[in-house]
Parts: C-alpha cells; structure tokens; sequence
C-alpha cells in the first residue's frame, strides 16, 4: 500500500518539473525576446533633457512652430529657426526616446554662424504622430520630408546639411543615401548596422549571446515595425552617400557605441571631404554638451573645408 503514494509523488514531481522546464524556457526564449522587442518599437518614452521646456525663444532667437507630413503620411512638429541671409540649412535629427529638444544647442550654434535650422520630432516621438519606431528605417522618411519642408521655407538657403545624433544619425545616413538635395551629413554617435547593435547591446547590459534571445528579438522588431533589419546598414549607407562630405563624432566614453564605430563608417565613406572627431570624456550622445569648443570648432573646419572642397555646394 504504501508503494502507490510513492509513485504518485514520483508522477507530480515529474510533471512538476516539466511544467516549470517549459515555463522558464517559454520566459526566456519567448516573452523576453518579445518584452524587448515590443519596448523598442511600441514604447513611447521620452528621456529626460536638462533643456525640456527651452525654446529657441530661450537664446532671444525668432522662430516658428511648423507641421508637416512623412511621405507615408505621419503628421511631424517642429521649430524652424531662420537666419538673416542665410548660409544654408541645417536638419538636427534626435535619438531615441528623445525629442527635438536634444538638439536646441546644436541649432543655437550654427544660427550663430548663419544658417537656418530645421528641428522636429520624429515619428512615435515628442509632439509628433506615429506608433512604431523603427531604429532609423522608416524614420528616414521623417527626415526626407523636414528636408523637403526646410527648403520649401528657404528656397535659396544651400546646402542642406543633416546633423543627427544616434538613432537621428542612422535615420539622416539613410536618407542622405537617398536623396540627393542633402548636400552633407554630421553623423554623431550611431551604429553599423541594426543586428550589430542589438547584440552589442543585449550583451553589454544583460551579458547575453547572440541566440537565442538576440536573434529572437531582432526577428519580432521586424514583425512589429514591417521591416527588414538587414536593409538598415549604415556601413552601406555611408557608401552609397558618394562624394558628399561626412564628420563623423563618437564620445571616447561612449561604450555603447564607442569610437571603432565611427572609424568603421569613416573609413567605408567615399566622401569628398570627411573627418573625425572624437570627444575626450563624452559619453553616448554627450559630445556636443562636454566640450562645445572643440564641437563648434570640428564643425566650423567642417563647413569651411568641405565648400572649399566644392562637395558640399548647392545642388
């Protein structure tokens, strides 16, 4: 009699431990590629700035506040901020989880020097519409359209010239790959292509290989977000740029994108006139605000060296 309870605890603990073996394998090798996922292209998140609530107003700078569409039809808001005379025109392209904001200073600097500025939220982002963020793929068509909509403003106001940070950097390589009305880019802080940074990512803050659960999420985002992660290269991007002047900046504390990134894509750029530059101490997305002197200065040499050059005259 007593050898029946016995076998009966033998089955619950067998099956005990096979419910709880396919709950901790359905944890890890489903919900959390699926948490992550949904968190990089639904969730709607905006980063603390020091700057939120500044305006161009802020500098005494005049500006106005625009709307304009993506070509597949995402209402955008911004700043357009002009110039007297202007030199020409600058787009400040923002990161993720981040709003137009991110890039006031940056705008604030190159009106100093003469040029319109064009600051907007992307898509999913700040003020603007959208539900999905694609880590740069379809908001590169958020920036097509505010370059579209800066010269429509300032018809004579040349060259255009994109100035992006992380993901707004990705999303301005992308766009300047397809458009020839961008006349040049300031890449800041971004990647090599999107799989490189999901793995480098995942490993450097949860220590995880690349399978399953990397490889994993990076299949979900392209279920979410209707795309194909390999189409978002921007080792390739920078290639097909052509001739167009490129600076590209890392933070020599940036260890989600450190320094080798930029150096990869300066070195696969076929621009006419390109630089690098990177900033002591700054941390991602941080160049600019830890040491604007040598900022402002990269770009000055920038703009002037590349229209010497004649890569980065009107088009």
């Amino acid at each position: 009699m007593a050898e029946k309870p016995r076998k009966r605890w033998k089955r619950i603990l067998k099956w005990s431990l096979i419910v709880l073996t396919g709950a901790v394998a359905f944890f890890f090798l489903a919900y959390v590629p699926y948490f992550l996922a949904s968190v990089v292209t639904h969730r709607r998140y905006h980063y603390p700035d020091k700057d939120d609530g500044q305006t161009p107003a802020t500098y005494h700078v005049d500006y106005r506040q625009i709307e304009f569409n993506s070509s597949d039809g995402i209402p955008l808001k911004g700043w357009f901020v002009p110039a007297e005379h202007a030199m020409g025109t600058f787009v400040f392209v923002h990161g993720l989880n981040r709003t137009r904001v991110e890039l006031l200073r940056q705008a604030m600097f190159v009106h100093r020097l003469g040029y319109d500025g064009l600051l907007f939220d992307l898509r999913h982002s700040g003020a603007s519409g959208g539900t999905v963020t694609s880590m740069g793929y379809y908001e590169r068509l958020d920036v097509e359209a505010a370059v579209k909509e800066a010269t429509r403003l300032d018809p004579q106001a040349r060259p255009v010239i994109l100035w992006g940070v992380s993901m707004g950097a990705a999303a301005a390589l992308m766009a300047a790959k397809e458009t020839p009305a961008i006349d040049g880019v300031i890449c800041d802080s971004t990647f090599l292509t999107l799989r490189d940074t999901a793995y480098h990512h995942l490993k450097l803050f949860l220590h995880l290989p690349r399978f399953p659960i990397p490889m994993t999420a990076i299949w979900l985002v392209e279920r979410f977000a209707h795309f194909d992660a390999d189409a978002l290269d921007l080792e390739e991007a920078v290639h097909q740029i052509g001739d167009r002047p490129i600076l590209f900046v890392s933070g020599g504390a940036d260890n989600r994108m450190p320094p080798s990134i930029a150096l990869g894509l300066f070195h696969r750029a076929n621009a006419g006139y390109k630089m690098f530059l990177e900033v002591p101490r700054a941390r991602h997305g941080e160049a600019f605000r830890t040491d604007p002197p040598l900022y402002e200065n990269a770009v000055t040499e920038f703009l002037n060296q590349s229209q010497q050059d004649g890569s980065a005259g009107g088009r």
